[in-house]
């Protein structure tokens, strides 16, 4: 079974966009609007070097919402993989929920197990992948990331992107807290590199 790192997407590798409804920066809806965090293809790369299995993991609510199509969050994600791929950055696995309990929308309008802080995207992966969980590290730019990491059963890293600080309150510890994807990928290698997964 393989190490693996399980990476948010929109503050973590995508940066975020001011919302107009909320006016907080959430997810872009464009594709025209998806621009890479500075230092993610960097890092992606260097992570792949150590041998991890790279899985994205974001809820993404904006079309149960009503705030969004499925075709514009489709839009974003392949525009997201594009940027990626230019960089020589791919992941391997990408996995979304587009569940939100309160939204408009009758099919995905719904609670689910997917939706973070709940583990079942990483579970989901883990499965389908046959990853080694208690190896394996979450990156994220808010509580809901590191306590679906630890409900699964992994290492977590607390990015702390300037601009998502909304999405942070300190309901959960984080093992590691950095400034950005760059700051993770070192200290996961670092760790790796010692045999320290626990």
């Amino acid at each position: 079974m393989r190490a693996a790192v399980f990476l948010d997407r929109d503050g973590v590798l995508v940066e975020p966009v001011t919302d107009a409804l909320l006016g907080t920066p959430e997810s872009p809806y464009r594709a025209e609007d998806v621009a890479l965090v500075a230092g993610a293809d960097e890092a992606i790369r260097a992570l792949r070097a150590q041998g991890f299995l790279l899985v994205g993991v974001s809820n993404q609510p904006a079309a149960a919402k009503g705030n969004a199509t499925l075709a514009d969050l489709r839009a974003v994600h392949e525009r997201t993989v594009e940027l990626l791929a230019a960089h020589g950055a791919d992941l391997d696995d990408w996995r979304y929920c587009l569940h939100h309990p309160a939204g408009v929308d009758g099919e995905l309008g719904r609670p689910c197990d997917c939706r973070k802080p709940a583990p079942g995207l990483l579970l989901a992966a883990a499965a389908d992948r046959e990853i080694d969980l208690a190896r394996s590290w979450m990156v994220g730019d808010s509580d809901s990331d590191v306590a679906a990491g630890i409900a699964a059963g992994t290492r977590t890293v607390l990015v702390e992107h300037r601009a998502t600080a909304h999405r942070r309150h300190g309901d959960v510890a984080a093992d590691l807290t950095v400034e950005d994807l760059n700051s993770a990928t070192s200290a996961i290698t670092a760790r790796s590199l010692l045999g320290d997964h626990r």
